[in-house]
């Protein structure tokens, strides 16, 4: 129940979600292993787990919320995420509005919330 709108923190929101996952991938490629690429189901998981979690009033702090969550898989080196939400409450009919945010983890202490740089 994310959003700035009474109405939207009292009822879901339709929202999409998009992750571009960065690694290397060079030793996946020569090993077909499973255990040497990212755990794409985790990342799944980390961000549902944030979806569902405490509500975000900006779309920004939900997209980096996801970010960090999914940046702990330690392989990845970054992570790009895109959250949509469907059928915005606007003035204008749009079918949405989005955020998208790339985190590094380079960047990762710098920028998680609740930590310091």
């Amino acid at each position: 129940m994310h959003g700035v709108l009474d109405g939207e923190r009292r009822a879901p929101q339709p929202f999409e979600l998009d992750l571009d996952l960065y690694l290397d991938t060079t030793r996946a490629a020569r090993t077909d292993e499973l255990a040497h690429t990212a755990d794409y189901g985790a990342a799944v998981d980390a961000a549902v787990a944030v979806l569902l979690g405490p509500p975000r009033a900006l779309l920004e702090s939900l997209a980096a919320a996801v970010g960090h969550a999914v940046l702990a898989d330690h392989r990845l080196d970054a992570v790009t995420v895109v959250v949509r939400k469907l059928r915005p409450p606007l003035a204008h009919a749009v079918s949405s509005t989005a955020v998208r945010v790339t985190l590094q983890r380079a960047e990762r202490a710098e920028r998680e919330p609740g930590r310091a740089p």
